[in-house]
């Protein structure tokens, strides 16, 4: 089957986050992680089949959801997960803000890595814990752990690392070397990890793998609460279907209890979704990924030419992290705004003097985006020269 990626979708008239941010304004957007593509077409035919069921009564999870899940994951990555390791979730924010709520206590410490993003900045304060934050640092062409730093700021009133990976927005995926690094310095400083995997079917360079953090070893799983979700894959964010893989039982009931009275149940369409795209996405996902790749490159190749404007190369994701520092622009994010263009700024993530690109879209929406950005450099230029 050949699938349409490059046919603009009119998101006017539906509420959409992302597009009605700048409605009645001339503005592109390219922020907010959501895909203007038409999502497959196995889970359009799944939700209306379960629409003409007409009702919609709380739903749990389908067994079949459970067995798809299981098998994709000794599959995809040779981790064997048990059924009762799996807890359902309305979004994958909410099991970051859980995670702060389940382990340690009121006052604790959340590591978290900057720039990353931006809700794993404010969960932990909203759990009446404290913030701590260590960088990933530049290092030739490629973002990397300052494992001397996270060593450095752990303490032991840290109880948890919040860890992205693919990571957000910088795109990389961590090698397993990395990984295990990291996995060593948790179990040496008694760390929980929760573990956002949202974006590991998004990986764009094909010698490239994602490697679960839990399935490097039954004693790193023991301490992990890895999160996932159909929705940044097959473009389902709306539809509110997440779910945490947490092996060991007593922190999965603390988890659980962290939810309670707080937490809704996962909505019938969200399961209905979920379903259809892990079972039969898979087609559309493998045409997805070189047309992102594409994007990707355009993207790298245009920034490089704009005088000013610089990225690493990215591995993963469809958001792209761009460097404004040389411009000096202040607010960069409002600078392009004013052009025509919505990024995300990214002091929101930490990282002052960079934006994010969101290139999850046709090319010639993304090829817009990058002329709009060449010509405010330019007009920038001419003006401060």
């Amino acid at each position: 089957m050949i699938f349409d990626f490059d046919t603009p979708v009119n998101r006017g008239d539906t509420s959409s986050l992302k597009w009605d941010k700048y409605k009645r304004k001339d503005v592109l957007p390219m922020w907010v992680a959501d895909m203007d593509f038409i999502s497959p077409p196995a889970v359009i035919e799944a939700l209306h089949a379960r629409i003409d069921h007409g009702v919609f009564g709380y739903t749990l999870p389908p067994q079949e959801l459970v067995d798809v899940l299981c098998s994709r994951m000794e599959q995809a990555y040779q981790w064997q997960i048990d059924p009762d390791w799996l807890v359902w979730l309305p979004g994958l924010v909410t099991g970051l803000n859980v995670a702060c709520q389940a382990v340690g206590e009121v006052g604790d410490e959340v590591i978290s890595m900057v720039p990353v993003y931006y809700p794993f900045l404010s969960a932990p304060s909203l759990s009446q814990r404290k913030l701590v934050t260590t960088p990933i640092v530049e290092q030739g062409q490629q973002w990397v752990i300052d494992f001397d730093a996270l060593r450095d700021k752990a303490s032991a009133k840290s109880k948890l690392l919040l860890f992205c990976n693919p990571q957000n927005p910088l795109g990389r995926v961590f090698r397993e070397e990395e990984l295990r690094e990291l996995a060593q310095l948790c179990e040496e400083k008694d760390l929980v990890i929760c573990s956002d995997e949202i974006h590991c079917d998004l990986i764009l360079d094909p010698e490239k793998k994602h490697i679960p953090l839990a399935s490097l070893s039954p004693e790193i799983a023991q301490r992990t609460i890895t999160l996932m979700a159909p929705s940044k894959s097959f473009n389902l964010p709306g539809l509110g279907c997440s779910f945490a893989i947490i092996p060991n039982p007593k922190l999965r009931l603390r988890f659980q209890r962290a939810m309670q009275g707080i937490v809704p149940y996962v909505n019938t369409l969200g399961y209905t979704a979920a379903l259809a795209a892990y079972q039969h996405g898979g087609d559309w996902l493998a045409a997805l990924l070189p047309y992102l790749r594409d994007n990707r490159d355009l993207v790298q190749e245009r920034i490089a030419q704009i005088p000013g404007l610089s990225m690493k190369g990215m591995e993963a994701t469809y958001l792209a992290w761009i460097d404004t520092r040389e411009l000096k622009l202040g607010n960069a994010s409002r600078f392009f705004e004013m052009a025509g263009l919505g990024l995300s700024n990214g002091a929101d993530f930490g990282g002052e003097g960079f934006v994010r690109l969101n290139f999850g879209c046709p090319r010639s929406q993304v090829q817009k985006a990058l002329d709009i950005m060449a010509q405010a450099v330019e007009e920038y230029g001419y003006q401060n020269a």
